[in-house]
C-alpha cells in the first residue's frame, strides 16, 4: 500500500506538518494541503513544509539557487496557498535537515521563495534563520479589527501590517480576517501584527496570517515588529528586540546594515506514514 513520508513540527507553537519528499515526486494540491492541515480530519498544522531537493522544485527561478542550496523549503498555508517565507517553519525544516543528517555542518544555505536563506543551529534545539532586511513602507495604512487603528506596512517578504495597541487582552477575538485599507496597499493578502510595546526591546504580539488565521507564533511577523520597533524607538544598531508570542518567545537580531536573524526553538514531535486509504477519502496528490 502506498503512503506518504509525514512528520509534524512546530516552532514557538507555530505548527507544521512536514511532508518528506526528496526527489519531487509529489505536485500538492490546495485542498490536499488543506486536508492534511485540518485539524479534526487530517494532522493539524498552520501550514506544511514540504522538503524537496531544490533541483526539483516545481518554478524555474528556485531551480536555478541548487548549485548553492541543495535543499528546497516549499511552504503552504494551511489553505494551500503558496508563501514567499515563514521563519518559524524555517527553523523547523532546517531542524529537520541536520537531525537527518541532510546537511553537514551547522551552518547551511536552503532555498526559499523568498531567495537563499542562510541557518544556524546554536544550541540544542534553538536555530537562527538569517532573514535579509524588512522593507517599511511609507505607505498610509489602517486596519480594522472591532476598531479601525493605522498600521505600518512591512515586506519581509510577505507582507506585513503591525498595529500597535496599549492592550493586547482588549482586542476581540479573530472570528474574521482584520479588514485593511487601501485594499490595493496588500493585494496578496496580509499578515496583520497587533503590538503590545513593554519595553523599547520588549514586545508583546498577536497574529492574524492570511490562509491561516490567528496563530500562536509568527516568525517573519515578529523579524516586522522588531524592525518597526528599532526605527520607531532609534535603537542603536546592532541591537536584539524580545517579541513575545501566545507560544513562547522569539528574538530577532538586528545588525550594522539592518539585516536582520530570527532565533528561536524548533521541535520535532511525531512520524507517521499517511496510507492510501485516507489519500482516496480526502483528495489526491
Amino acid at each position: 500500500m502506498s503512503h506518504l513520508h509525514l512528520l509534524k513540527g512546530h516552532g514557538t507553537g507555530n505548527d507544521f506538518v512536514i511532508l518528506v519528499d526528496d526527489e519531487g515526486r509529489h505536485d500538492l494540491s490546495d485542498d490536499f494541503v488543506s486536508a492534511l492541515c485540518d485539524r479534526n480530519f487530517g494532522i493539524g498544522g498552520d501550514g506544511l513544509l514540504r522538503v524537496v531537493r531544490t533541483r526539483f522544485a516545481a518554478e524555474a527561478e528556485i531551480r536555478e539557487l541548487s548549485d548553492r542550496a541543495e535543499w528546497f523549503m516549499d511552504y503552504r498555508n494551511r489553505d494551500g496557498s503558496a508563501a514567499e517565507m515563514c521563519g518559524n517553519g524555517a527553523r523547523v525544516f532546517g531542524h529537520f535537515l541536520h537531525t537527518t543528517g541532510r546537511v553537514g555542518g551547522d551552518r547551511f544555505l536552503i532555498a526559499t521563495r523568498a531567495g537563499l536563506k542562510w541557518i544556524e543551529k546554536r544550541e540544542q534545539n534553538l536555530y537562527g534563520v538569517e532573514m535579509g532586511r524588512a522593507e517599511i513602507s511609507e505607505s498610509e495604512v489602517s486596519v480594522t479589527h472591532g476598531e479601525t487603528k493605522s498600521a505600518t506596512a512591512v515586506s519581509m517578504p510577505n507582507p506585513h501590517a503591525v498595529v500597535m495597541v496599549d492592550d493586547l487582552n482588549s482586542l476581540p477575538d479573530f472570528v474574521q480576517s482584520p479588514i485593511w485599507e487601501p485594499a490595493a496597499v496588500f493585494p496578496e493578502g496580509v499578515n496583520v501584527e497587533y503590538v503590545q510595546k513593554l519595553s523599547p526591546n520588549n514586545y508583546r504580539m498577536r497574529v492574524f496570517e492570511r490562509g491561516v488565521g490567528e496563530t500562536l507564533s509568527c516568525g517573519t511577523g515578529a523579524c516586522a515588529v522588531a524592525a518597526v520597533a528599532q526605527k520607531t524607538a532609534a535603537l542603536e544598531l546592532p541591537c536584539a528586540v524580545s517579541v513575545e508570542v501566545p507560544g513562547g518567545e522569539l528574538s530577532v537580531e538586528i545588525d550594522i546594515a539592518g539585516e536582520l536573524t530570527l532565533v528561536g526553538p524548533a521541535e520535532l514531535i511525531a512520524e507517521f506514514k499517511l496510507e492510501s486509504e485516507w489519500l482516496s477519502h480526502r483528495g489526491k496528490i
